[in-house]
């Protein structure tokens, strides 16, 4: 019997394009439900996908910093998440509920 090799599943080899991120925030977004520690590790997926150095100078931050903020280990400040979200060159929209 052949034995079986698997890898591990990286989802920055799927967020190529700035649709393909979006999608993947909005997704997470959904998902969340209230933990800003879970968004701010899907826009550490993202900022990946991107190149962390790049993202980093865009947003002004320091690339440890943004490690750390995009961790998913805390909640990173909403000013950190509005500078990321910029530098990754998507922006946030706001919808009402359906509840």
């Amino acid at each position: 019997m052949a034995k079986t090799t698997t890898t591990r599943y990286d989802v920055t080899e799927h967020l190529r394009t700035p649709e393909e991120m979006a999608a993947y925030l909005e997704a997470c977004l959904e998902e969340a439900d209230g933990d800003a520690a879970f968004v701010a590790k899907a826009l550490g997926d993202i900022a990946r996908a991107r190149g962390m150095a790049q993202v980093a100078r865009d947003a002004g931050l320091s690339r440890e910093s943004l490690y750390k903020a995009l961790s998913g280990e805390r909640s990173p400040g909403f000013d950190t998440i509005l500078k990321v979200i910029d530098a990754l060159g998507l922006k946030l929209h706001a919808g009402a509920s359906h509840s």
